[in-house]
């Protein structure tokens, strides 16, 4: 039986789920690009400094919860399911980014609409 070292499961996470997060960032912003263009010219006349800085922190925070990945990754590398953990992360992956992906679409949709009722 092979031992990982902590060090070990951490870069291999980092190696795992780093490049991901950049396809995970385009479809959220994607999902938000749509809703702002569905609403459009409405939603033109939301782009104030305090929306721009509310969506900031909005991306923030789902990268904060992109980080949560990183928890299960590495208790399951250190068990011993490694080798069928890291064959089959990828619906962790797939999970997490349609869970965020649903989320951001309700939070566009009543980002968006908002502007709409004003």
């Amino acid at each position: 039986m092979n031992t990982y070292s902590l060090r070990d499961c951490a870069t291999d996470a980092i190696r795992f789920w780093e490049p991901r997060r950049v396809l995970y960032n385009l479809v959220l912003a994607t999902i938000v690009g749509i809703y702002f263009g569905i609403t459009y010219p409405i939603s033109r006349t939301m782009l104030t400094l305090d929306f721009c800085l509310g969506l900031f922190l909005l991306a923030v925070v789902a990268n904060v919860a992109y980080c949560a990945a990183y928890i299960v990754d590495i208790f399951a590398q250190m068990s011993g399911f490694r080798e069928l953990w890291q064959r089959s992360r990828w619906l962790l992956f797939a999970i997490g980014t349609t869970f965020a992906a649903i989320i951001t679409r309700f939070v566009a949709m009543g980002m968006f609409a908002a502007g709409g009722h004003s």
